[in-house]
Parts: C-alpha cells; sequence; structure tokens
C-alpha cells in the first residue's frame, strides 16, 4: 500500500470516557475510493473511532492523519472542508427546517455558490424522495427519507470520506436495501466510506476490508471476503 493512496490512517488510537477505556490502541488505514466497515457488539468502540476521527472525542494516546494532516489540531467543524464528512447514528437532522434548508446547511463551509446549486439539484434528482418532499419540514419525513436526507446532507460538502454510522438502524428491509444500493453508487462515484453497520453481512458484501472490534480492542482485519468466512466471525457476528 502506497503511502500517496492512503486517506486516512489511525496510528495506536486510544480513547477513555472518565474511567473507561473504549478503544485501545488502534491501528486502521483507509485507501483513497476504498470501502471500510467496522464490525462488533453495542459498546465495541465503532462508534467511538467515528467520533475521534470527526474530532467529537479526544484521543488519551495516538493520532490521527487525514490526507497526511495531523487533524487532532483542527476543530470539528474544521475537517468538512478537508472533505471528511459523518452522518452520525440516529441522523441528526434539524426536524424544525424543511428538507431544502437541510441540504443547504451541509454545504455551509463553501462558497461556490453556482456549483452549489447544481449540486442541489443533482441531490434531488439522486434522492427522488427528497425532491417530491423538499418545502416539507424535516421531522415529517419517515425514518428512511431522514437517513436519506442525513446522506444527502452530507454530500453536500463533497466529501472525500464519509463516515456512516448505523445507516440501516431501525429501517425497513426494502429501504434498508435502497440505502446501500445509494452507498454502492457512491462507491462508484470515488468517495471513500468507513462503515459502522449492525448488519454484518450487508456490511461485508459492500466492503473491499473490515476490522472487528471486541471491548475496544482490534481481533481480526482483513479483506471482508476473507471475514465473512472466518469462522470467528461467522459464529458471532453473522448469525
Amino acid at each position: 500500500m502506497s503511502l500517496d493512496s492512503q486517506l486516512l490512517v489511525l496510528e495506536n488510537v486510544s480513547v477513555h470516557y472518565g474511567q473507561i477505556q473504549a478503544l485501545r490502541q488502534f491501528n486502521l488505514t483507509i485507501q483513497a475510493g476504498e470501502c471500510v466497515t467496522l464490525i462488533g457488539a453495542n459498546g465495541a468502540g465503532k462508534s467511538t473511532t467515528l467520533k475521534a476521527i470527526s474530532r467529537l472525542v479526544n484521543l488519551s494516546q495516538g493520532q490521527i492523519l487525514y490526507q497526511g494532516r495531523n487533524i487532532q489540531r483542527y476543530r470539528a467543524e474544521s475537517l468538512v472542508s478537508f472533505g471528511l464528512a459523518h452522518v452520525p447514528e440516529g441522523r441528526r437532522i434539524l426536524s424544525r427546517l424543511t428538507v431544502l434548508d437541510n441540504l443547504k446547511l451541509g454545504a455551509y463551509c463553501r462558497q461556490d455558490w453556482p456549483q452549489i446549486k447544481a449540486d442541489l439539484a443533482q441531490q434531488l434528482q439522486f434522492f427522488p424522495r427528497l425532491a417530491e418532499r423538499q418545502h416539507q419540514l424535516a421531522g415529517t419525513l419517515s425514518g428512511g427519507e431522514q437517513q436519506m436526507l442525513a446522506l444527502a446532507r452530507a454530500l453536500m460538502s463533497r466529501p472525500k470520506l464519509l463516515l456512516l454510522d448505523e445507516p440501516s438502524l431501525g429501517l425497513a428491509p426494502v429501504i434498508v436495501q435502497e440505502i446501500f444500493r445509494i452507498l454502492r453508487e457512491l462507491r462508484q462515484q470515488g468517495i471513500s466510506l468507513l462503515l459502522v453497520e449492525q448488519n454484518a453481512n450487508l456490511a461485508l458484501a459492500i466492503a473491499d476490508r473490515g476490522y472487528v472490534l471486541e471491548s475496544g480492542e482490534l481481533i481480526v482485519s482483513g479483506k471482508a471476503q476473507d471475514l465473512a468466512e472466518d469462522q470467528r466471525v461467522k459464529q458471532a457476528y453473522l448469525g
């Protein structure tokens, strides 16, 4: 793996919540254009990893490099302008604003107004349900539509790396399939993905590589296909 192709590098990353160690000396790399998934039970450290990358929690040890830049020096909101976007668990849409206003806020760090307008049109084309509901308050959308809005809002920042925390959580199977179809299309557009997903089968089917966490520690990593065939992973996470 060449250094030039490494979009994201975690080196010996540890995170504590008070006396509790949520992540212990975790190492991870993502290459440009790659989809990587984190697998593990609740409390394994998956969401903590995403929060550490997007500067929502502080490291107690280690460093995180994004495009060769140590991002621990920067505030969370600065990372969006570097091409890093986070779609959090629970979506965190602004329910009292319209769909359109939520999308516009996704481009808050940009000033290329003609291109922002073009990107708005592109997102509404990419997500037809949002186009139909663009003037509705976001809080009136279904869970699946809110997840699409959270994705589209993140894409308005033109990310190079998209962090996704449980995008299928609480959604009907038909909507889950639609969300993962969209993720595959994003991959084809060259956007790198770091995916935390409760459905390990779905996650490994879309990913290039995976990391399995247990109680904040890495227990196994490798190509997604190899992990899907690993007996330990099968028994613990694939059912």
